[in-house]
């Protein structure tokens, strides 16, 4: 199984997502998956993490998922020289039991150029890092997945299901 996550935030509380897939080339997601968790820790600069990870592991341990692969919105490194972002984290409270290949829309401190794809017909490229899983693999999988856009069809579609769900929240508070 192969899992895109996405974080949502309101003022104190995480929304995660997620959809799972079997095949990088599927349209439509065989699961979805959410979780709320209140009282997420402010925003510290360099430290998003903090921030993010206990909503990932909350979702993953809720949904009983142990996915092969776990697609993140954001960096598993944050630069050449390997400091950890949210991906490696995430590898490390999992204890390796999955891969992980970050996705980030923005370039972020001396990223790599090799960590650039294109999809579509896109000028804006697509950052790919990854651990448990060579780079090139990783932008290979990102590459087949469905849809003609920069950003693949399902990692929209879990973006969509984290903003609804968090807006759905505040409207029933």
């Amino acid at each position: 199984m192969i899992l895109a996550i996405d974080v949502h935030y309101t003022d104190d509380q995480g929304f995660v997502s997620a959809v799972s897939f079997n095949n990088w080339s599927d349209k439509e997601p065989s699961g979805k998956y959410y979780a709320v968790l209140n009282n997420i820790v402010d925003y510290e600069p360099g430290q998003f993490y903090k921030r993010e990870l206990p909503c990932i592991l909350k979702l993953l341990d809720e949904s009983s998922l142990n996915p092969e692969i776990i697609v993140i919105d954001g960096y598993v490194t944050l630069n050449d020289q390997g400091t950890p972002g949210l991906g490696e984290h995430l590898y490390k409270a999992i204890e390796g039991k999955s891969q992980i290949i970050g996705v980030a829309k923005k370039s972020f401190m001396k990223i790599n150029e090799r960590t650039k794809i294109f999809r579509g017909n896109s000028k804006n490229p697509l950052f790919i890092t990854s651990i448990g899983i060579d780079i090139e693999e990783a932008k290979n999988n990102i590459l087949k997945m469905y849809g003609q856009n920069r950003i693949p069809v399902l990692l929209k579609l879990v973006d969509t299901l984290c903003r609804e769900t968090a807006k759905n929240a505040q409207t029933n508070c």
